[in-house]
């Protein structure tokens, strides 16, 4: 898979999701979301141990796109949209807005550039999604609190020495410092990395919003499921209806 929107490289058993709209600021269209629901899709279906979500350009990501948003935002978050089933690094640099830090919170580990500037500004513009409640139980409450209510930016050291990051670098070497840490989880255990992500997702409180997508996204997948459309045929062609599993 790869577009213009949303690049997948495949390097040494790890993938590397690439966010390819530099001059939008690599905003979160259509286009930008159906990339990564099909990215991390095929994450989960390949060979590839690790993956890297990172950006083309200056800025990570400035959040949602205000002129042409995507229509629903939380299909293409990792570990929402798409339950992972293998590990996920963030390397972001400058501008991380709105639901890109939603998308750090939910990756495994963070590298980030010193030019990283963190900020979630939906209480100054009004509304809100609420995938971001969760951070408050990968962070110190308080600053979470900081970071949501009263939408202050946060700069690459402060986020490493809160825990929302685990390195930071200089922007050149962002890309080297994650696939240093991918090389060193592909060379681990598939099995152990596995069962100990189940694990940590049980400790890990979910917010209400997070709750509810992962409820819905699962009930629309069974509606659009070829299994649906077989039941529904079978049923006005009167006949017992046979059903694949998908």
């Amino acid at each position: 898979m790869s577009s213009s929107a949303v690049t997948y490289e495949a390097v040494d058993q790890i993938a590397i999701v690439t966010l390819n709209r530099p001059a939008q600021r690599n905003a979160i269209n259509q286009d930008v979301a159906d990339g990564l629901l099909a990215a991390w899709e095929r994450f989960n279906a390949s060979d590839e141990r690790v993956a890297i979500l990172t950006n083309a350009g200056d800025d990570f990501c400035v959040g949602v796109d205000v002129k042409a948003p995507a229509q629903d935002f939380p299909a293409c978050v990792p570990n929402v949209g798409v339950r992972l089933n293998k590990p996920l690094i963030a390397a972001v640099s400058g501008w991380t807005v709105g639901g890109a830090v939603v998308m750090v919170q939910m990756a495994d580990l963070c590298v980030a550039a010193d030019t990283t500037k963190f900020s979630f500004p939906e209480a100054k513009v009004g509304f809100t999604g609420a995938l971001v409640a969760g951070l408050a139980a990968r962070i110190p409450h308080k600053i979470a609190m900081e970071l949501m209510l009263l939408g202050e930016v946060v700069g690459a050291e402060r986020a490493y020495q809160v825990g929302l990051v685990n390195k930071v670098v200089p922007r050149d070497q962002l890309l080297e410092a994650a696939m240093s840490y991918a090389r060193r989880l592909a060379a681990n255990a598939p099995m152990v990395l596995a069962l100990l992500r189940e694990f940590v997702s049980e400790v890990l409180p979910r917010g209400p919003s997070e709750v509810a997508a992962h409820g819905r996204l699962a009930i629309a997948r069974v509606r659009q499921s070829e299994d649906a459309k077989e039941g529904v045929a079978s049923f006005k062609a009167k006949r017992k209806p046979q059903f694949k599993g998908k």
